[in-house]
């Protein structure tokens, strides 16, 4: 039986190896506090990113629920695209506020600004763009609208560890942007996150993420401390903070294979409808649209092809079941397919890949 070729697959070598076998002799493994590996990592990858703070946590959706709890939601609305992972609404709704989706723009599948602009309302607070795949959204048209109206830009860049818009790094542009370094992520660790912050307040808001990611501890002194708010335990552990620290170094290096193989994808593949090529891009997926997915997936499993669906619409989902329409990405909805994006594939790998698709009656 031959080897499948993975949808994703982590980036790893010796150096990882060194670092967890460093954190294990080492017995300190995790703090609430977040220091050791945790808090170089935050100074780090602040750096990295160009932003004023970034506070680690354990996961994208805890550093989308940290990020939107600065907010005071309840009652409120949140103008999000349909098309992500349920976290990004999941998040809303943990922080007493409620979802409004919104349609994406069909090249890019990233939210429509000018559909974003319709679904205003006197109790919208926050807009939250999600860059899908790594392609970042119109974040100027986007930082115009909620200027214009008084409301807040938090970002899900999930995605886009390493991306850029217009030469700045994916981090810097909105209030607070949240990123996910899952294992199949760019920016691979056992699980993490981490939330960038930007604005004239991003000391105080560093803060009061400090506290609620750990519990709402607060005022410690020595082994005392009291509980001022609600918190979390959502803090990052010292592996993931050790690993992600050669991750990070070698981002840049890994984004740069992944582009050379989206390059060519968008130039060898013929489907008419598939993920554009764009340099700032950093490729966490590729996704095609194709008109039988189902058949499409069954021909790809038989010939050794991993794939993946990257997303069926939340506002279709029963828990959040709307009525609203939002055309593209129902259509999307039913097309997307992901295929194999990772810096491990080989170039035999990436002419197989292109040959089946491209000879398939599926797309």
């Amino acid at each position: 039986m031959k080897k499948k070729i993975k949808l994703f697959e982590v980036n790893s070598d010796q150096q990882e190896k060194n670092v967890i076998n460093q954190v294990l002799k080492s017995g300190f493994w995790a703090s609430g506090s977040g220091v050791g590996n945790v808090n170089r990592f935050e100074e780090k990858f602040s750096k990295y990113i160009g932003s004023k703070f970034s506070v680690a946590v354990n996961s994208g959706t805890a550093a989308l629920h940290l990020a939107l709890s600065l907010i005071d939601l309840k009652n409120k609305e949140v103008i999000l695209p349909s098309l992500s992972f349920v976290s990004t609404a999941h998040a809303v709704v943990y922080n007493g506020g409620r979802p409004i989706f919104a349609d994406v723009d069909s090249k890019t599948l990233c939210i429509d600004p000018e559909n974003i602009k319709s679904h205003i309302s006197k109790k919208t607070r926050v807009i939250l763009p999600v860059h899908f795949g790594g392609m970042a959204c119109n974040l100027d048209t986007i930082k115009k609208i909620c200027k214009d109206n008084n409301i807040i830009l938090i970002e899900d860049a999930a995605h886009a560890a390493g991306a850029s818009y217009k030469k700045k790094k994916i981090g810097v542009h909105g209030d607070a942007v949240c990123f996910s370094f899952h294992p199949v992520k760019n920016l691979a660790m056992p699980n993490g996150g981490a939330i960038t912050l930007n604005n004239k307040s991003s000391l105080k808001s560093r803060k009061n993420l400090l506290t609620k990611r750990w519990c709402g501890i607060s005022n410690r002194k020595g082994s005392t401390y009291d509980i001022t708010e609600l918190g979390w335990n959502y803090y990052m552990n010292e592996f993931s903070a050790a690993i992600g620290l050669k991750q990070l170094k070698k981002l840049d290096k890994v984004n740069k294979i992944r582009k050379k193989i989206a390059k060519r994808y968008c130039e060898e593949i013929t489907v008419e409808n598939k993920m554009p090529f764009n340099y700032e891009c950093s490729y966490h997926l590729f996704w095609i649209r194709v008109k039988n997915r189902e058949k499409f997936m069954k021909e790809m499993n038989r010939n050794g092809i991993e794939t993946g669906i990257h997303y069926n619409p939340i506002h279709k989902m029963t828990f959040y079941a709307q009525k609203q329409k939002l055309k593209i990405t129902e259509e999307v909805g039913k097309e997307i397919v992901s295929i194999p994006m990772h810096p491990n594939l080989t170039e035999n790998n990436v002419d197989f890949i292109i040959k089946n698709i491209n000879k398939s009656k599926y797309v």
